[in-house]
C-alpha cells in the first residue's frame, strides 16, 4: 500500500514540532516555577492563534455549532491539557528522547485498540503481528534511550 506523501511529511513534521513543543514547555515551567502555569499559557497561546484563524478563513460558525455537540467530543481538549501538562512535569526527570519514546509507545498501544475497535467512525483495522512488533520496537527504544 502507497502512503499519500504530503499527509506523511506533515505529520512527521507535527511529531518534530511535539519533540520541540515539549523542552520549550519545560523550560517555560521552570522559568514560571510551575508545570500547570506553563501548561495553561502553552494552551492560552493555542487556543488564541487558532481562534484567529479560524475566524480569518470564515469558519467561525464552527464555534456555534460545536456547543451543540455530544459531551464526549470535547474530550480532545482535556486530553490535550493532560498530555501538556505531563510532557512539562516528566520532561525533566526522563530526557526529551525518553520521553518522547514513551509517548509514541502510549499512541501506539492507544493506536492498535482504537483501530481494532474503529473508534469514532474510523474504519476498522486489525491487529496483526507486525503491527504488535512496531509497538514492541518502540518499548525497546525507551529501554535503549535510558543507557
Amino acid at each position: 500500500m502507497q502512503l499519500p506523501i504530503l499527509p506523511v511529511i506533515m505529520v512527521v513534521l507535527a511529531g518534530a514540532c511535539i519533540s520541540l513543543q515539549a523542552p520549550i514547555n519545560a523550560a517555560l515551567g521552570r522559568a514560571v516555577q510551575s508545570p500547570l502555569v506553563a501548561a495553561a499559557i502553552s494552551f492560552g497561546v493555542g487556543f488564541v492563534l487558532l481562534t484567529a484563524a479560524a475566524l480569518a478563513v470564515g469558519e467561525g460558525r464552527g464555534f456555534a455549532t460545536a456547543v451543540r455537540q455530544e459531551w464526549h467530543l470535547w474530550l480532545g481538549g482535556l486530553l490535550g491539557a493532560f498530555y501538556v501538562w505531563t510532557i512539562v512535569w516528566t520532561l525533566p526527570r526522563m530526557g526529551v528522547l525518553t520521553a518522547i519514546c514513551a509517548l509514541a509507545l502510549g499512541q501506539m498501544v492507544a493506536a492498535l485498540i482504537l483501530d481494532r475497535l474503529g473508534a469514532f467512525g474510523l474504519p476498522v483495522r486489525e491487529i496483526s503481528l507486525p503491527r504488535i512488533l512496531a509497538a514492541l520496537m518502540v518499548g525497546g527504544g525507551i529501554v535503549l534511550s535510558r543507557f
